[in-house]
């Protein structure tokens, strides 16, 4: 976990994401969005695009080629589908989050939990991270051909010697995670549960988030500075936003 701050304390807005809900927004390059989970069973889903090109998309697998990694945490960032760095995970207390899952699915949430729908239960109804993304992308006119792999934040999952995935039950109350955007972006979210997780009961945590100025970049920095891809990353950056001022 990296305890240095990386923002100055002062609040630009506070949201709560009720557990089970969605939301979506623009957030800007030079913030640091935080997560809070305020109970045990947290997951957040989160899909981000350029927000001035919304073709330009997270990408897992360069996220963890690049990193030599098989999960993000504090020290990691998030790649673009072309070598740019969307965002870069500052905090961390969970030390551990999935993307090989994605987002949990409409028959797998019925499975474990049962049904709940908006007809018999209005905001308390079973809700799957899919569906949830879809209806913010959409907002956006981006669809489920514009989805891909997710970051699911507070979620954990090992693999046995058969390659099997199991999720790892963990208390995620009062868990930080920090989130410095180095882009502006379209954020998707979703605190449905995450699609292996074994609670008996559909229970996922609220998360209170809260948006923050981000402290200018030091001269070592524990993103950039982590590996030499994420130095050329950042530096990739650099070139696209020099390009940008010019016109």
């Amino acid at each position: 976990m990296n305890t240095a701050n990386h923002h100055n304390n002062q609040e630009i807005w506070s949201e709560l994401l009720p557990g089970g809900h969605h939301w979506s927004g623009r957030i800007q390059k030079g913030t640091i969005l935080q997560f809070q989970s305020l109970a045990a069973h947290a997951n957040v889903s989160l899909f981000c695009v350029n927000a001035a090109d919304k073709l330009e998309r997270f990408n897992m697998p360069d996220s963890l080629k690049g990193q030599h990694t098989a999960y993000l945490t504090a020290s990691h960032v998030l790649y673009s589908d072309l070598g740019r760095v969307m965002a870069s995970i500052v905090h961390d207390d969970h030390g551990w989050n999935d993307v090989i899952c994605g987002p949990s699915r409409p028959e797998q949430i019925a499975q474990k939990f049962g049904t709940r729908t908006f007809q018999d239960a209005r905001n308390d109804m079973y809700q799957n991270g899919l569906d949830s993304l879809l209806v913010e992308m959409s907002k956006y006119s981006l669809g489920q051909a514009d989805l891909s792999a997710t970051l699911n934040l507070f979620s954990k999952v090992t693999p046995n010697d058969e390659g099997k995935l199991s999720y790892v039950e963990s208390d995620n109350t009062n868990q930080i995670i920090e989130i410095r955007f180095e882009m502006d972006c379209l954020v998707f979210l979703s605190a449905a549960p995450h699609a292996l997780d074994g609670a008996e009961r559909y229970q996922p945590a609220d998360v209170q988030m809260k948006l923050f100025k981000a402290l200018p970049l030091n001269e070592t920095d524990i993103c950039r500075d982590s590996c030499p891809q994420n130095q050329r990353a950042f530096a990739n950056n650099a070139r696209y936003y020099a390009l940008e001022n010019t016109y």
